[in-house]
């Protein structure tokens, strides 16, 4: 069957339509995509604005059309941490649901991190043992170990690469101390939570999803993606430390020149890698592997399990 992933996230909402059969790899046939970076539109109050619910519903209606246009026998749409932290999060999804008819299901962060955990073991399979998961999005970051396709343990942090973006480096390029201040924030967050994994012992494969950790990976050397899926990309602790002085004393437009860096998330780059650092080390994590699978696969995997045999 071919069925829509709508995923509305903090940075972007992306339609991923796949060719998906219970038992078999789910195939991308077809990826829509537009920017809306959500999480920097929200008001002093949390509300998403007039004018980012303006956008929000022309870009899932095209979403829509798109993916009828497609053969989709059926669409999964959901929305991450920026409408799921939006004060106004009911009367957006309200107005999506009357003008697109789309019935945008928010996950909790911990639903989240268990579905992007469930595509990373599926990727890698049993024999890669325990899993510790890592992704970070625009809104939060998500956290996961397990040695299962249900995790053990799984967090959500609002420390997405955006958000921490616009809250505390507004400068271009940032100001040392507010690189500082963020520094000792995002280490305090993830430090508060390590405790619970810990218990659980080490693991035995350290993975990450999302385009941050793709990027940071890819300046520190990693296969770009012209060279395939499954190549493997690593990010190494030590790679990282290096790199994070260097992003620190970028403009946002030097940063746009590094390989594999895209346009929209240049200026996020800085933050998310000082997430990433504080992640691998508070964590113990000297490398980790890149998953090419993430929240949308998951969502895919987890309708396709429960479809009637």
């Amino acid at each position: 069957m071919r069925l829509g992933v709508l995923d509305v996230g903090s940075n972007t909402v992306h339609l991923l339509v796949m060719d998906a059969h219970p038992g078999a790899r789910p195939l991308p046939a077809h990826s829509h995509k537009a920017e809306l970076r959500l999480a920097e539109l929200l008001d002093a109050d949390g509300a998403v604005g007039a004018p980012g619910v303006d956008r929000l519903v022309t870009i899932i209606g095209d979403a829509v059309h798109t993916a009828e246009e497609k053969g989709c026998e059926a669409v999964l749409p959901f929305a991450t941490s920026a409408i799921r932290d939006a004060s106004n999060a009911d009367a957006v999804l309200a107005r999506v649901q009357a003008e697109t008819g789309v019935d945008l299901q928010v996950l909790t962060g911990e639903e989240e991190a268990r579905l992007t955990f469930l595509a990373a073991r599926r990727w890698f399979g049993w024999s890669a043992g325990k899993l510790l998961l890592l992704d970070i999005g625009g809104g939060s970051l998500e956290i996961a170990y397990g040695m299962d396709e249900e995790p053990d343990a799984a967090v959500s942090l609002p420390l997405g690469a955006g958000r921490l973006t616009a809250g505390w480096l507004p400068g271009n390029p940032p100001d040392p101390a507010d690189v500082k201040a963020l520094r000792r924030h995002v280490r305090a967050q993830i430090a508060r939570t390590v405790g619970e994994f810990a218990r659980f012992g080490r693991p035995d494969h350290v993975v990450a999803t999302s385009k941050t950790f793709k990027q940071l990976a890819r300046i520190a050397g990693a296969p770009g993606s012209g060279e395939g899926l499954y190549v493997q990309r690593v990010l190494s602790r030590t790679s990282l430390e290096g790199w994070v002085p260097k992003l620190a004393a970028m403009t946002v437009e030097q940063r746009r020149d590094l390989p594999g860096v895209s346009e929209g998330r240049a200026a996020q780059l800085l933050a998310g890698a000082l997430v990433a650092e504080g992640a691998m080390d508070l964590f113990g994590v000297e490398e980790l592997e890149i998953c090419p699978w993430a929240l949308r696969e998951g969502v895919i995997l987890r309708r396709l399990d429960h479809l009637p045999e």
